[in-house]
């Protein structure tokens, strides 16, 4: 099982948030980068929301960091951790789109790109940006078969439901053969969307007895991940035992990958967090932290 973070402010969500990460700048966003590529940390995650209505803001949070702009930044300040986007919302961007953009980002960080990408759930935003949204989920099918034909070529041609080109050059385009395709959800469609399309699985909200049966009921091709929530921020210096525990439990669940939320004072504090998580991870056998080799063309 490898370990990645949950980057720190870039989502600062009311029941999670340190009290230092309201404050925190761009600076300290790239120190705990820095300190998570120098220990071996798998990844780093930035998610998307283009506006969240304020009553809703209020309980799931409302700072939500650009992940192509944010990434772009970190992917200057480290050189092996790996660059996701936990999630992107499919409905809001044609393919091409994410493949120009996404694709570029993958051509300056040397091929650190996965992509996570989710179907959306917030109404309001997908009427915002007149996104259509009842049939959302469809929509997001043939958008992940348009991506996984047009991200590492220059000349993309697909011809699905809601999506057809042909006769267009994206440059630069990804430079990695397969880019990482991470789907988001909780259901068994999304599994099942996972599989079919994808290379990992990102579930939430699930309870570790609800994502055990359901992966123990389904066949995963060969290297595919499974990306679970390590949990509650943890806490490895000040509460080892429980870090040690809250680890074990999501690699029992089935995680190949366990993201990681960090509790700390400051950002000094949270990479002495990292620190003693990396060690922890690697003295009791649970985890290795050492990122993997992207998957570049020779």
């Amino acid at each position: 099982m490898h370990l990645g973070i949950v980057t720190p402010v870039l989502i600062q969500h009311p029941s999670t948030r340190s009290e230092w990460e309201a404050s925190a700048d761009i600076g300290e966003i790239a120190t705990v980068a820095a300190t998570a590529d120098r220990l071996g940390f798998h990844h780093l995650t930035c998610s998307e929301h283009v506006a969240v209505p304020e009553e809703i803001a209020t309980e799931r949070g409302g700072t939500y960091w650009d992940p192509l702009a944010t990434l772009g930044y970190l992917a200057a300040r480290t050189s092996r951790i790996l660059l996701a986007t936990q999630v992107l919302v499919l409905g809001y961007h044609h393919p091409l789109e994410i493949a120009k953009r996404y694709g570029t980002l993958d051509r300056v960080s040397n091929g650190r790109l996965i992509l996570g990408l989710g179907v959306g759930t917030l109404k309001q935003e997908f009427d915002l940006i007149n996104a259509p949204f009842v049939d959302r989920g469809a929509r997001a099918d043939d958008a992940l078969a348009a991506l996984r034909a047009s991200l590492s070529t220059p000349t993309p041609e697909y011809h699905g439901e809601f999506y057809d080109y042909s006769g267009f050059v994206v440059e630069p385009h990804a430079v990695q053969k397969r880019v990482p395709l991470w789907i988001g959800g909780r259901t068994k469609r999304s599994l099942r969307r996972a599989t079919t399309h994808g290379d990992g699985w990102v579930p939430f909200g699930l309870r570790f007895s609800e994502l055990k049966e359901m992966l123990d009921a389904t066949t995963l091709p060969d290297g595919f991940d499974v990306v679970l929530p390590a949990g509650a921020p943890l806490d490895p210096l000040g509460n080892p035992e429980s870090t040690l525990r809250a680890l074990t439990r999501v690699r029992d669940a089935g995680a190949t990958i366990a993201s990681c939320s960090i509790g700390a004072r400051n950002v000094e504090h949270y990479c002495e967090q990292l620190e003693e998580l990396h060690r922890i991870a690697l003295t009791e056998g649970v985890a290795f932290t050492t990122s993997r080799s992207v998957n570049l063309p020779e």
